[in-house]
This record gives structure tokens, C-alpha cells and sequence, in this order.
């Protein structure tokens, strides 16, 4: 017994001997690893765990995690630009998308193909599988570069379908609907507020390193200053705020209850304001475009009247007077209406040195390819060195004629099929605002992208993807909606005459 007792106890301490040398080599491992990889590298080990934590609340708080995704996608590059993410910002919202649809397809079994399969999910069906197909693209002649192109396509096409299927998933209530749009309003409002705090309290200390350094040649032009808030550069965030007060005029434009006219309105044009402070010119064409939609689309001449004779007299005020002319970001807005300026010049310039290349390549230079990818001695080094400067141009860049091609149509009909749900499947006045709203913003961000590069940068492409998802889906709960908009105006007229009450009995 002594025996064999004796010899298990070696053998448990020779496992014990064991298993501390292969966590120390494992260690080793980990610590060369590390060293290879840098401190994103131990940031991401560090952060496995949370990707568990996010897997479990959205199993437990689904609506939760989305509530935090969206927000999250809203501030994602302000938190990039401040060096506080551990992860590459579309590496975290990758995650937190493919999370949110996993649970609701494998976990949750809440996938309702009644929801997701529709035209909207059709249409950008097409664009993703022509961007997966761009993986035999090898103009350039290297080979089939599979990281270069899952880049291009994460950014060109699958964050597109991840926030058409997300939205199309999850906002299937009025309720969810209603808080979507006051959460988007809030956000805004803090985006504002913090424009307002860079104007009049000045940057902190990393926003004016990047500004005198990386910003200093596209945010300080002529001596105007221009402000980007809690995005990554001010066109973003001027043609974003510009389609949020399209989008916000006409859901309070068209809106039952007092309160949500008056809030939607002041949010509409707080956020007007807001795209004056960005210096970005596009912002106030793409406005006007967007506003020209939604008088077509509400089918309200008591709505329409009131803001087509405002805009009217907004646009006059700026293309037909000198009024205003001592204010930086007025005067820079008048320059939108000028031929002759200069960096429109140079945007020609630009496409047509990129036209002598890509015209010998009608399938682009391939998805993810840029300089650093491309070694100098190639043909198409200098074309991919080109400032693309819209995102109809980078397309074109990348995917070619056929490409930019088949973006367009697709973006046409996704637009189009958005203004016939509006018009001809929606009946509640509350609900056509909402929907006119999302198309004609999506409207103002198409436009935007012709101009500036901007449509899938963050937040813009979950915002407007996605609220068009959420427009296919608008008249699947019109009669929902129309319930629980009779039940928040019945409480509005009981706290209305609760108050009334208590102002006659003061008064006795």
C-alpha cells in the first residue's frame, strides 16, 4: 500500500511539475506573442472576455446591447480619435452587429424573414455578393490579395447588410420605433452641444494636436475654422447633421402630439445650425434637396406650404444677399453657390488624372487596394495615391465603371422603392412623416457621398442603411402604431385637463 500510495504521489507530483512547466511556456508564448504584436495586440487578448459579457447580455438584454450599439456607432470615432479603443473601431462594431444577429437567429430565435427578406435586403444583397465577387479582381497583377479585399469589402459592402439586417430585426414595435428616433435626436443634441463647447471653450489636448497636424490642411481653410464635433472630420459631420434636420423637420413637421412637434423642430434646426459650424458647403445644397423631397412625399400642403415659403426665403437670404457677410460660416456656405471655386477645381483635377487609369480597368483597381498595398513600380500605384474625394469616386476607383455602375442603380431603387412604401403603403400622417423623413435624408446623404467621401464612414452608414430598413418595415406596424399613438394622446388630454384642473382651483 506504502508502495503504491508512494508511487501515486509522484506521479500527482510529476502531472503537478507538469502543468506548471506548460503554463510557463504557454506564458512564454503569450509574452512573445505580445512582443510581436505590440500593445493592440495584448489590448485585444484583454479584451476577450467582454466579447463573452456581450454575448450573454444579448442573450439576456438583447434590446440593451442594440440601444448600446447604436449609441456606440454614433460615438465610435470621436472615442478613436481620443486613442481610447483597444480595438479597431470596425473590428468592435463587427462585433457587436454579427452579436445581434446571432442572437437573434441561433439564440433568441427571433429572425423573421418576413422583416429581413424584403427589396431593401435584395438590393444590397446584389452589392455585397458583386463585392464578394471582386475577389477574383486582379487588375493590378499581385495575385489574389484576400486581406486587402475582406478590408474593402467590410467597408463597401458587409457593414451595409450588417445594419439593414440589425434595424430590420429590432425596431419591430412602435415602441422600439419611437425610442430609435428620440435616442437619434439625443445623440444629436450632444453632438451639438459639444460643437458649441469646441467653438466657445476651445479643444482639448489631442483634438488640437490632430487639428495644427493631420487636420490642419482640410479644417483650416482661408481662416475659417471648421468644427467636427464628435466625428472624425467635419464634412462627415456636416452632411449628417444636414440630413438629421431633414430628418427631424419632418417628423415633427407631420408629428400628432405637441411635444414631439416642438421637440423633432428644435432638434431640426439646432442641427441646421450645427452644420454651419462644420464649414462644409455640401451641407446646405443636399439640405434644400432633401427638404424639395419631403414636400413631395407628406402629401401635407399644411406641413408643406409653411416650410417650402421658410426654405424659400433661407436659400434667397443666402444665394441673393450680402447679409451675414462678416461671419466665417456664412460666408464659406455662400462660396456652395460659386462656380469658379477653387477646390471644386481641383476635384475635377483629380478625376480626371484617375480617368487615365481607370478607364483600362472597368472592374477598378480591386477592393482594399491602396498605396500601401500596391508597391511603387506597379501601373496603378499612382492611381490609388489619387485623393478620391467622394465616395462615388472611391467606388469607381475600386470597383470600376461596372461597379459605380451597379452602386448607383442600386442606390436608385433602394430610394425609390423607400418613396413608394411612403407614398402609397402609409396612411397615418405621424408615420408618413417618419418615413418621408429617412428617405429624403438618405436622399441628402446619396447626394453628399457625389461630393464629399463620406457615406460609409461612421456613423453615416448604420444611420441611413438602417433607417431604410426600418422605412421597408413601416407599414408592418402602421396599425400598432396608430394604437399606441391614440393611447399617448388620450394621457396627453388627461394630463392636459389634470392641469387645467389644478390652474382653476389655484385660482379660487
Amino acid at each position: 500500500m506504502d508502495a503504491i500510495t508512494g508511487y501515486r504521489s509522484g506521479d500527482g507530483g510529476m502531472s503537478k511539475a507538469l502543468k506548471t512547466g506548460l503554463m510557463l511556456l504557454l506564458f512564454c508564448i503569450a509574452m512573445y506573442e505580445f512582443y510581436k504584436m505590440g500593445l493592440r495586440g495584448i489590448a485585444l487578448v484583454c479584451c476577450l472576455p467582454l466579447i463573452g459579457l456581450v454575448v450573454v447580455a444579448a442573450v439576456k438584454k438583447t434590446m440593451m446591447v442594440f440601444w448600446f450599439t447604436f449609441v456606440m456607432n454614433y460615438f465610435i470615432m470621436y472615442f478613436n480619435k481620443m486613442g481610447w479603443l483597444p480595438l479597431p473601431v470596425s473590428g468592435i462594431m463587427e462585433i457587436l452587429d454579427l452579436t445581434l444577429i446571432f442572437t437573434a437567429m441561433v439564440l433568441n430565435n427571433q429572425f423573421s424573414f418576413r422583416r429581413v427578406g424584403n427589396l431593401m435586403t435584395f438590393f444590397v444583397g446584389i452589392w455585397v455578393l458583386f463585392c464578394v465577387l471582386e475577389i477574383f479582381n486582379d487588375t493590378c497583377g499581385l495575385g489574389y490579395q484576400i486581406g486587402p479585399w475582406y478590408r474593402g469589402a467590410r467597408l463597401m459592402s458587409f457593414q451595409v447588410m450588417y445594419a439593414v439586417i440589425v434595424c430590420a430585426l429590432y425596431i419591430d414595435t412602435p415602441e422600439k420605433l419611437n425610442k430609435y428616433i428620440r435616442i437619434w435626436a439625443v445623440v444629436s443634441l450632444i453632438s451639438a452641444f459639444y460643437l458649441w463647447k469646441q467653438k466657445h471653450f476651445g479643444f482639448n489636448q489631442t483634438e488640437a494636436e490632430w487639428l495644427f497636424s493631420e487636420g490642419k490642411h482640410t479644417h483650416l481653410v482661408n481662416g475659417i475654422l471648421r468644427y467636427w464635433s464628435t466625428f472624425n472630420d467635419a464634412a462627415t459631420y456636416g452632411t449628417c447633421m444636414a440630413s438629421s434636420a431633414v430628418l427631424f423637420i419632418a417628423i415633427g413637421a407631420l408629428a400628432k402630439l405637441k411635444r414631439d412637434k416642438i421637440f423633432y423642430i428644435a432638434t431640426g434646426l439646432l442641427c441646421v445650425w450645427q452644420f454651419f459650424g462644420s464649414g462644409t458647403r455640401t451641407a446646405i445644397v443636399v439640405f434644400g434637396a432633401g427638404l424639395v423631397l419631403f414636400l413631395i412625399l407628406s402629401k401635407s400642403g399644411k406641413a408643406a406650404i409653411p416650410i417650402g415659403i421658410i426654405g424659400t426665403l433661407f436659400f434667397c437670404f443666402l444665394i441673393f444677399t450680402d447679409k451675414g457677410q462678416g461671419n466665417s460660416q456664412i460666408r464659406r456656405m455662400r462660396s456652395a453657390f460659386k462656380k469658379d471655386d477653387a477646390s471644386l477645381g481641383v476635384r475635377e483635377y483629380n478625376k480626371q488624372q484617375l480617368a487615365k487609369y481607370i478607364d483600362e480597368a472597368p472592374w477598378g483597381i480591386g477592393l482594399g487596394m491602396d498605396y500601401n498595398t500596391i508597391p511603387p513600380t506597379n501601373k496603378y500605384f499612382i492611381a490609388s495615391a489619387i485623393p478620391p474625394d467622394s465616395e462615388y469616386v472611391f467606388i469607381w476607383m475600386h470597383a470600376g465603371q461596372v461597379g459605380l455602375t451597379v452602386f448607383v442603380i442600386l442606390q436608385a431603387l433602394i430610394l425609390m422603392g423607400g418613396c413608394y412604401t411612403v407614398f402609397f403603403k402609409l396612411h397615418n400622417r405621424a408615420l408618413i412623416g417618419i418615413g418621408s423623413g429617412i428617405c429624403s435624408a438618405f436622399l441628402t446623404i446619396q447626394i453628399s457621398a457625389y461630393i464629399n467621401h463620406i457615406l460609409m464612414q461612421f456613423p453615416n452608414c448604420f444611420l441611413w442603411y438602417g433607417s431604410m430598413a426600418v422605412c421597408y418595415m413601416l407599414p408592418l406596424m402602421e396599425k400598432d402604431y396608430e394604437e399606441l399613438e391614440e393611447k399617448r394622446y388620450q394621457e396627453y388630454l388627461v394630463k392636459k385637463e389634470e392641469k387645467e384642473k389644478k390652474k382653476r382651483e389655484s385660482r379660487v
